[in-house]
């Protein structure tokens, strides 16, 4: 991979030459939320550069989309469709690099690096899509096992319609916030003694609130009503993907769920991270998910083995005295279903999926002890302390407890690829 001239990237820095990650900033210079792209720690403002370098040369397929840099929402820009992400990542890619043609119109224009190249710290992110949709699947196969066999045993831990079809639920596209939002803890109804009778439950503050680590995957090419997504056609369809941390109340949860699923146990809030890491970024990482003995049917049959992306996963809880605990390590690639299946299963009877749409994975554990990636499985559903640094430790999270997200994937030629984080604290529901 070619080095690049931008100053001080680590060679642990998520934001590499290879990435070149897509979000939405204001800035000092420039409060009208806009799309930028992260290189090391600064960012590279497309609307600035748009506004100095005839854009039609670096990225001939933009044709009269040369503005499009200018909105505030990457919607538009996704809608484009792959090639065109692909030839715009790549000019920039060129741009930021130290041995091609295109690397001088930037370097050696202090003026417009001046304006253009940002400290990340000084950009305020925003939600990087308008989201009409959100539905949340249970592709994370050791994580839905593991939950099964805690309420059901391991006899009877998965439905077998598991392994025939991605499960999924939807979500609440409206509570989806960026990465740093504060999280109220929600109000539910709670059933304090699950053997009393007759079955009564309180409305209270949920007592055991949880994340979940996921991945989410945004859409960018539309299909029509009563059009399918074919599973080997679906990656024209993909945008690109986020940590996403889809916050669980599990008293609720538990109380609410039969018959029809999460409801007020989920829809209260969803973090994700505010930079978009393009699926072609994430090409190099590609790998073998958990092996399904069902044979899929004929519209879930993917023509490839490496369905799965192989990217390291890491969970912090951050107490409100300042400590920080690494609680939890997996993988993606501990996923049962893909993203392609996923979306391929979703538009299977016609449902028509819109740009900027997200789904999500679902909670992704892998089968050791310390890589479960929800507190539930971590606790034993409360019935096991974790022990944190400080002295401390939690069953459920806590008002001021912080959650911070991670993912990245390095060995590559291609160079390290990562999502920065994905934070989000509690705080209480009878205050601000």
């Amino acid at each position: 991979m070619a080095s690049s001239w931008v100053p001080n990237i680590s060679p642990t820095s998520d934001f590499s030459l290879a990435n070149i990650p897509f979000g939405i900033v204001s800035t000092p210079s420039d409060p009208s939320p806009h799309v930028a792209v992260a290189i090391g720690t600064c960012i590279l403002d497309l609307k600035v550069l748009s506004s100095h370098v005839d854009l039609a040369e670096i990225f001939p397929s933009l044709g009269e989309n040369v503005n499009i840099f200018s909105q505030p929402t990457l919607n538009a820009f996704a809608r484009l469709g792959r090639a065109v992400h692909r030839e715009v990542r790549q000019g920039i890619q060129a741009l930021l690099s130290t041995d091609t043609p295109h690397g001088a119109l930037l370097r050696d224009n202090d003026a417009l690096k001046e304006k253009a190249l940002l400290p990340q710290r000084s950009a305020k992110m925003h939600l990087p899509m308008a989201i009409g949709d959100y539905t949340d699947f249970y592709a994370g196969y050791h994580h839905a096992f593991a939950v099964g066999a805690m309420f059901r045993g391991p006899e009877h831990a998965l439905a077998p319609n598991y392994s025939t079809m991605p499960i999924g639920y939807h979500g609440r596209a409206s509570s989806i916030v960026v990465s740093g939002t504060p999280i109220r803890r929600p109000v539910g109804q709670i059933l304090l003694d699950p053997t009393a009778e007759p079955k009564l439950p309180v409305t209270a503050p949920s007592r055991r609130l949880d994340f979940e680590l996921e991945l989410g995957c945004f859409i960018a090419k539309p299909n029509e009503m009563g059009q399918s997504v074919g599973v080997n056609e679906a990656d024209e369809h993909i945008f690109g993907y986020v940590l996403l941390n889809d916050w669980s109340a599990r008293d609720i949860q538990f109380w609410e769920y039969v018959p029809l699923g999460p409801f007020n146990a989920k829809n209260f809030a969803s973090s994700i991270s505010p930079w978009v890491v393009l699926a072609d970024a994430l090409e190099p990482f590609r790998t073998s998910g958990v092996e399904n003995k069902t044979p899929p049917q004929e519209y879930l049959k993917e023509g490839r083995e490496k369905n799965v992306f192989d990217m390291r996963l890491e969970v912090d809880l951050t107490t409100p005295e300042g400590d920080t605990t690494t609680i939890a390590r997996t993988n993606s690639k501990n996923l049962m279903w893909s993203f392609p299946q996923m979306l391929a299963h979703h538009s299977l009877g016609g449902c028509p999926m819109r740009t900027g749409d997200l789904l999500g994975s679902g909670t992704i554990s892998g089968p050791g002890a310390n890589e479960s990636g929800s507190l539930l499985e971590l606790s034993e559903n409360g019935k096991k302390e974790v022990l944190l640094y400080g002295m401390d430790s939690r069953t459920f999270l806590k008002d001021g407890d912080e959650i911070t997200l991670r993912a990245f994937g390095s060995g590559s030629e291609s160079g390290r690829v990562g999502f920065g984080e994905c934070r989000g604290r509690i705080y209480s529901s009878a205050r601000p």
